[in-house]
């Protein structure tokens, strides 16, 4: 007995030794060997004015901060602010990636750029709540200093019309929200304007009228509809390179200045085309590109006998006109596609708005091959309805270059787009009121152009059409 009573006695202190250095080892590790929460998290949010993602991403943001009080929210909006823009190339360089577009977030060791309901929402949720867990190191220690001043709670953005939503009717088009629909609608304006241009018209009437002089409704159609696509295809891919490079320089407070400058010029151009058509400097087809164009037209009408053949001296006499006359159409897509850029859409939202653009764009065009094809008579544009257009475009293109000058910001409402158009049309009818009141009670000295209905440009020889 007392052998066995030794043994156990020393077993059973030695359990309470073990226990004791168990319990010890026990409370020292969350000293030393798990790291503590931290108190506060910080998610740093780079937005601009404008921009319908930034918006969509606040009352999100707004929720998260009611969920977990211990995480901090600092906005710092870029497009008026260049502190806030270097805060942001800074973070960016920082995080290994280039600083190109908003909204963008920065937390922990992670950010992200653009925000998709619910993707983006849960995925910042989910890194929260790891963060305030572990914790994570500050996104923006060494570029930007503890706030001096308490942070700002993301404001809700309005989702959809709600009780203080503006409704607008419009004839056709239905109920409109000038507060969410503004860039289809300023879209659909600007493409409408565009439409109307005296080049294009010019050379698809020219086109159109050799073609009637074989006689055949199907060569008219194959002409007309191979000319029209490749023509809006040329265009297309234009207008979406323009936006390419408007999206990566967006920031740039400098590239909606030089825009504005270069559409107001375009602008003045127009006007004084008005009343001095072609004399001086002119967005119009030079004439030393004409007697080319009118032999590529003809060697179209000599491939009629192959089908092959004359789609592809069409599709090619499209491409090289097309390219002939951007100088008169370049106006209208730099400044829609800015305006586009700086709203931040996605890549199948510009899509979407590009598409609606072209069809508004080529709405005339096919109407004048569709008349065409029916009546077998071609519509020839005057040189005074040529100028008229000139004046409006004109107008239009001025008065969307002082927008953007002062505050592109008012084209994201409906009903201010509305104004804009509407007080470029009423400042062209009153250029027009006035210049037949000069012309019927002041001085005349010959035979005003105006009176005269000549076609906007003739061929130089039609031997041989």
């Amino acid at each position: 007995m007392s052998m066995n009573t030794v043994p156990m006695r020393r077993g059973g202190l030695g359990l309470v030794l073990l226990a004791f250095v168990v319990v010890i080892a026990t409370l020292a590790v969350p000293a030393h060997s798990r790291a503590q929460p931290p108190e506060r998290v910080t998610l740093y949010f780079f937005w601009s004015e404008g921009c319908p993602h930034c918006a969509a991403a606040k009352p999100v943001l707004a929720q998260l901060q009611d969920r977990y009080p211990n995480l901090e929210v600092r906005d710092f909006e870029v497009r008026g602010n260049a502190d806030n823009q270097r805060l942001m190339v800074e973070m960016a360089a920082k995080s290994g990636f280039r600083a190109g577009g908003v909204p963008t977030f920065f937390l922990g060791d992670q950010h992200w750029v653009g925000f998709v309901e619910p993707t983006t929402g849960r995925q910042l949720e989910a890194a929260v709540v790891r963060c305030l867990a572990d914790g994570c190191p500050d996104a923006g220690a060494g570029v930007i200093g503890p706030a001096s001043a308490q942070p700002r709670h993301p404001e809700p953005a309005a989702q959809g019309p709600g009780p203080g939503a503006e409704i607008i009717h419009l004839p056709i088009v239905g109920d409109i929200d000038a507060g969410h629909q503004s860039l289809a609608v300023t879209t659909l304006l600007i493409a409408a304007v565009d439409g109307f241009n005296p080049c294009s018209l010019w050379v698809l009437s020219v086109l159109l009228a050799l073609t009637l002089r074989t006689g055949s409704r199907r060569m008219i159609a194959t002409i007309g509809l191979v000319f029209i696509f490749v023509t809006a295809l040329v265009y297309a891919l234009f207008i979406a390179g323009l936006f390419s490079v408007f999206t990566v320089l967006t920031l740039a407070p400098w590239v909606r200045t030089a825009v504005a400058v270069i559409a107001g010029v375009f602008g003045v151009i127009n006007i004084k085309d008005f009343f001095w058509f072609k004399k001086g400097v002119s967005l119009t087809i030079p004439e030393g590109s004409k007697p080319g164009i009118y032999q590529r037209m003809r060697g179209v009408l000599a491939a009629a006998d192959s089908m092959p053949a004359l789609v592809s001296a069409t599709a090619l006499l499209a491409a090289g006109v097309s390219f002939v006359e951007l100088a008169c159409t370049a106006g209208f897509p730099v400044l829609w596609t800015n305006l586009v850029a700086a709203q931040q859409v996605t890549p199948f939202v510009f899509v979407l708005l590009l598409a609606l653009y072209m069809l508004v764009y080529q709405l005339d065009e096919l109407m004048i091959f569709g008349g065409a094809v029916i009546t077998m008579r071609a519509t020839k544009l005057q040189e005074r309805q040529g100028r008229l257009l000139k004046l409006v475009g004109g107008m239009v293109m001025l008065s969307l270059a002082a927008v953007m000058l002062v505050n592109p910001e008012l084209m994201n409402d409906v009903r201010t787009a509305l104004l804009v158009f509407g007080g470029a049309g009423a400042a062209a009818l009153l250029v027009l009121l006035v210049r037949s009141l000069v012309l019927r009670f002041g001085p005349r000295s010959g035979t005003s152009s105006d009176d005269v209905q000549q076609p906007l440009h003739t061929p130089q020889s039609k031997t041989g059409d």
